[in-house]
């Protein structure tokens, strides 16, 4: 995140909730991916479970070795798929490459753009819906506001932590993540580590 962990706990303290986890958990972090190595992890994750696509995932990176949009685009589609990939996935991945190849996407170029122009940017890449670009908010750009609201995990998270494991409605979702700004990304890595640490 580019913020200090001093500013985001004193916020998220004001929270009884969130102040047991950060007492009890790491945030939630990863391997410090590349741009579009990243955005390959959240194609490849979409609509599977965590295990499932970690198990995809590895199977894709150590086939292609190097990550990057000229290794995607000279893959065999059938070894692709062979790994894990549907067929949809892998043009994802492919539109996603040929997408890096004319566009920088980087966290210096993007710097200046606000959340919602990214997700707009990013989306106009098929493939690349609202849940993926924020996942690139969140990971790649490290914004300290992102509140990924379409990731099952961060639901589930919410409604154990905060709804006693009964369902919540989104906009209860948004109202408990109001006391978690402007730090709902640390908070998100939080609700992840907890989810996960079951």
């Amino acid at each position: 995140m580019r913020t200090t962990n001093d500013d985001a706990e004193s916020v998220l303290r004001n929270d009884p909730v969130m102040a047991t986890l950060l007492d009890e958990h790491e945030p939630y972090s990863e391997t410090d991916w590349s741009e579009y190595e990243r955005l390959c992890i959240s194609i490849i994750n979409q609509q599977l479970s965590t295990a499932s696509a970690l198990a995809v995932k590895n199977r894709v990176f150590d086939l292609l070795g190097d990550v990057t949009p000229e290794t995607v685009l000279a893959a065999d589609e059938a070894e692709l798929r062979n790994a894990g990939l549907s067929r949809t996935k892998v043009q994802y991945l492919k539109n996603a490459a040929r997408a890096f190849q004319r566009n920088d996407y980087t966290r210096e170029a993007l710097a200046e753009y606000t959340d919602d122009e990214v997700v707009e940017l990013l989306t106009e890449i098929k493939g690349v819906g609202e849940w993926t670009a924020r996942m690139y908010l969140l990971f790649v750009l490290e914004r300290a506001d992102i509140f990924p609201l379409g990731d099952l995990a961060v639901r589930r998270g919410i409604e154990r932590l905060y709804g006693d494991g009964e369902e919540l409605t989104r906009d209860e979702m948004r109202e408990v993540a109001e006391a978690w700004r402007p730090y709902r990304s640390v908070a998100t890595r939080y609700i992840w580590a907890e989810y996960e640490s079951d």
